[in-house]
């Protein structure tokens, strides 16, 4: 949703319909999040929208704390734990000022003990089913999908996280980004942290390596919210053919030895691609796999599963039309079949699959891959 788009009418005795929920996503510390929704914030209510600040961090930050300036701000929360005095959004407060739009920071920080919700993007939905709009931030290493990921990148166990279900029901997710190299100037320069802190951070979370990798998560989730919205779009609008956002790579496999080739020929166009990489089977119902078949179709499942890719079996009387199913209802950009072991006479009575593949996909590159053993 772009930030000039109007806001809903709400009518007298109705409810609002669910708010919207922009999202703006980074990969650590100090990028910008906050900044840049403060900055959007003061768009809004400079052409006239009703917007308050729910709950922002700005630590300390004086370019942050120069954008807040003239922005409502709802009364925090006060909670007393362990001796000292934590603050907290207070979502009573925000709910009762019934704002057009709220600024919630840090989606997956949780609140102090004695909070209605324990996490804030909790808070979060609830201002959402109250059909307020909510504008809020957070860093990828908060997804609970990428914990172990974020783990073994970085050797820090992120404690603070963030449900990917919260993320992927947003209605728009902005990438705010910026180059390891430019982040690094930043923490030296005492903007991220201060003084004291920063040669521990350079030491450890802040590595270039740790940066360079954590940005490309945060890129890859982008584009897979970006691909999820191409998708919903393209069904909502009964569009024929592909739009690949990112390339999927299907790979039509057989008890034949030569599926095993397919397989690694696949992954290798993945790779190159930087796409998906799944394998499909085909069984004609009431044919029975001999022992040896079995066998061969076991050895290509578990090359293709060591290689990363999903594994999907399906019964078809006619494989072909099966496989063009399976490729236009999940938007398949590639695939991968192996050159016919049929004969010229029977390809003739019964029709070349590949041919019949190719004449009913639209958009999508066919690659067929030679038999070794024929040639």
């Amino acid at each position: 949703m772009p930030d000039d788009q109007p806001h809903t009418e709400t009518f007298a005795g109705m409810p609002r319909p669910r708010g919207m929920h922009k999202v703006f996503l980074g990969y650590a510390p100090g990028v910008g999040k906050t900044y840049t929704m403060l900055a959007e914030a003061g768009r809004r209510a400079s052409r006239g929208e009703d917007i308050v600040v729910g709950f922002v961090e700005p630590h300390d930050r004086a370019e942050t704390l120069a954008l807040l300036e003239g922005l409502e701000k709802v009364p925090t929360k006060s909670f007393e734990y362990r001796g000292k005095t934590l603050h907290e959004m207070d979502t009573d407060a925000v709910l009762a000022r019934r704002p057009e739009w709220a600024l919630v920071d840090e989606l997956a920080h949780t609140n102090a003990p004695g909070a209605r919700h324990e996490k804030r993007w909790q808070s979060v939905d609830e201002l959402l089913d109250a059909g307020i709009n909510v504008i809020s931030t957070v860093n990828v290493q908060h997804l609970e999908s990428l914990n172990d990921t974020v783990f073994d990148i970085t050797g820090v166990r992120v404690r603070e996280t963030l449900p990917d279900s919260v993320l992927d029901a947003a209605d728009e997710v902005v990438l705010v980004d910026l180059t390891p190299q430019a982040l690094v100037n930043r923490l030296r320069r005492g903007v991220v942290y201060s003084s004291e802190m920063v040669p521990r951070a350079l030491e450890h979370f802040f590595r270039p390596g740790n940066l360079g990798a954590l940005r490309e998560l945060a890129l890859r989730k982008t584009a897979q919210e970006v691909d999820d919205e191409l998708l919903e779009y393209i069904e909502d609008k009964r569009i024929e053919g592909v739009w690949p956002t990112s390339d999927r790579i299907l790979v039509c496999v057989t008890p034949r030895q030569l599926s095993t080739t397919l397989v690694r020929r696949g992954y290798r166009l993945a790779q190159r691609l930087k796409g998906e990489f799944e394998c499909l089977s085909v069984r004609v119902p009431g044919i029975a796999l001999s022992a040896a078949d079995k066998a061969s179709l076991q050895e290509t499942r578990g090359l293709a599963e060591r290689l990363g890719a999903i594994w999907v079996e399906a019964e078809s009387e006619n494989p072909a039309q099966e496989i063009v199913r399976y490729a236009k209802e999940h938007h398949v950009s590639f695939i991968v079949l192996g050159q016919s072991g049929r004969s010229r006479v029977a390809e003739i009575l019964g029709g070349s699959v590949v041919n019949h593949i190719m004449r009913e996909t639209v958009g999508v590159d066919v690659l067929v891959v030679a038999d070794a053993e024929r040639r």
